[in-house]
């Protein structure tokens, strides 16, 4: 199917600044990201974003950028100036990727981007977890899904609670039950990803500070691909970015 790649890139970050052109292997890394999604058999990859010298980096490697507004409150509201200003049509499928995952599988952009069908106008991605410590950790964003495959809920809570083997022990995850942890990617159809900016903020998604529980609070389906394994780390913090290094140094 024909989908469009719209990747997200803040020059500033709080943990790691300038992390957009950090080098990877003679690239900075919101090429090496576009270069993961022309792998996915994307229609059109373009990266959105705030700053000149990102745009720059991206034309010195035949990567197409737009600039947008830089006080927009999420990535999901960049990319939707992006998809607007290139015009797109209402059932054009839209995957958001973020600028900070060098390493992500190509075929999970086109796998994310499959699943928008008519009445399903936004989805997602995620893996089961088999480590206990990552179904009690905050940090690990669960998600339980219907019989369809669509999200019921997101947490940082852990879901769906194994009430009796729970009451047993937390240190190991009983046979058979499988909590899936979310993948942040996300698909969505334009007019979906146009409609979403104007979606009155959730207390839900206030509490959990989840943006993705705004769509479900409105009553909106996400659809929910699930992938067998974890897909490799994005790079938020100095230790990501020299694993990712050292995984450039090393292909």
């Amino acid at each position: 199917m024909s989908f469009t790649v719209i990747i997200p890139a803040r020059l500033a970050s709080t943990r790691l600044p300038n992390k957009p052109l950090a080098d990877l292997g003679g690239k900075p890394m919101v090429v090496r990201v576009a270069e993961r999604a022309r792998a996915s058999g994307a229609s059109r990859i373009i990266v959105a974003t705030d700053h000149q010298d990102i745009a720059t980096a991206c034309a010195a490697h035949g990567v197409h950028s737009c600039l947008t507004r830089a006080d927009h409150p999420s990535g999901t509201d960049r990319i939707a100036e992006v998809a607007l200003v290139l015009g797109l049509a209402d059932d054009e499928v839209v995957v958001n990727l973020q600028g900070d995952e060098p390493l992500i599988d190509p075929a999970l952009l086109a796998a994310c981007a499959a699943r928008i069908r008519d009445g399903v106008p936004m989805a997602t991605c995620a893996h089961p977890i088999a480590d206990a410590a990552d179904a009690f950790n905050p940090n690990v964003v669960k998600v339980v899904l219907d019989k369809a495959g669509r999200a019921l809920y997101f947490s940082r809570a852990t879901i769906p609670w194994h009430r009796d083997a729970f009451a047993q022990s937390r240190q190991v995850l009983a046979e058979g039950y499988v909590p899936l942890r979310h993948i942040g990617l996300y698909a969505y159809s334009n007019a979906f990803l146009q409609a979403y900016p104007k979606l009155e903020s959730a207390p839900l998604e206030q509490i959990e500070a989840l943006e993705q529980l705004r769509v479900l609070w409105h009553g909106y389906p996400i659809a929910v691909h699930v992938t067998d394994s974890a897909p490799p780390g994005g790079v938020d913090t100095p230790e990501d970015l020299a694993r990712v290094r050292l995984h450039y140094a090393a292909s």
